[in-house]
């Protein structure tokens, strides 16, 4: 690992655990509080060390950065001190996993979209349904996924420049804001999305250019990233507002595809009799079929 890389390892280690460690107070970990005058907002070193089991040195070890070393049982008491949530324990070891020798090889990333999938995707003729990668490039897309995400597909971002990315149109198109109906939790998901692939895969190059990109070129973006925030994002419901149908609140699901690292389908199934549905179906009646692979993909 290159000293650069080991060097943003260890920040992003220390920010993690810093930010879990401020968001939690004494009372909320079940520790007495003595007098008045606390100079940090939430737990102190020594009171996560504590929680943990192990030495103030040894923590204070952890939140420098040096997270290669830590065994299973190390981790989990973390995970426990600062009360993580199943998406923030799989982040720790995550970066714990990155900080060993082995962890420090590139972590492969798929973006060519096998034939298999790409035929599944077209027997798909009821739903709107796509493929992204991790760094939420949209690699494929059937029919009624492209009607759906027309505004993505249609973005000038990508008028030159491929390939078409939801991240991308989230903060840096101001036509997203109109199509994303909850446009914060939207980009409070997408960011956190983010936040946990690169503990997944922090030597891969284009997510890193990507978050530097929208870092740079958006606020929303920038103060997002600096919450250290990281989440699953498997499924639920989300409200759109598309220029053709209007208001669509879908339920979605989003599946990774095992032999394929780094892809994931994702597709929205409304409920059947629904307003949504009727949508839904007037745009299958607008569309053509076959898959569509945008243009600029590897």
């Amino acid at each position: 690992m290159a000293a650069t890389d080991r060097k943003n390892l260890a920040a992003e280690v220390r920010e993690f655990l810093g930010t879990r460690r401020a968001r939690i107070t004494p009372e909320q970990a079940g520790l007495p509080v003595y007098g008045g005058n606390r100079r940090v907002a939430g737990l102190r070193r020594e009171e996560v060390a504590l929680l943990a089991g192990m030495s103030v040195d040894y923590y204070v070890r952890l939140e420098r950065g040096n997270l290669g070393g830590a065994s299973d049982s190390v981790l989990e008491a973390l995970a426990h001190a600062l009360q993580l949530n199943e998406a923030e324990r799989t982040h720790l070891y995550d970066l714990a996993r990155a900080s060993t020798p082995a962890g420090r090889r590139p972590t492969a990333t798929s973006s060519r979209v096998r034939p298999t999938i790409l035929r599944l995707l077209d027997s798909m003729t009821g739903v709107p349904a796509f493929v992204r990668n991790a760094r939420f490039d949209v690699v494929a897309a059937n029919a009624l996924g492209r009607a759906l995400y027309a505004p993505l597909f249609d973005s000038p971002l990508f008028a030159r420049r491929g390939p078409v990315n939801s991240a991308r149109f989230l903060f840096l198109d101001p036509a997203a804001q109109g199509f994303w109906v909850d446009w914060d939790k939207g980009a409070d998901d997408a960011v956190a999305f983010l936040r946990a692939e690169t503990g997944r895969a922090p030597h891969d190059r284009a997510l890193t250019d990507l978050i530097g990109e929208l870092t740079t070129r958006s606020e929303d973006f920038a103060h997002r990233w600096a919450r250290h925030d990281v989440k699953f994002h498997r499924s639920g419901v989300k409200n759109f507002h598309h220029p053709l149908v209007g208001n669509l609140a879908l339920p979605y699901e989003a599946m990774d595809l095992p032999s394929d690292p780094g892809l994931r389908l994702n597709f929205y199934t409304p409920e059947p009799d629904s307003p949504e549905r009727e949508a839904i179906d007037l745009l299958a009646s607008w569309t053509t079929t076959g898959t569509i692979v945008p243009a600029g993909n590897d």
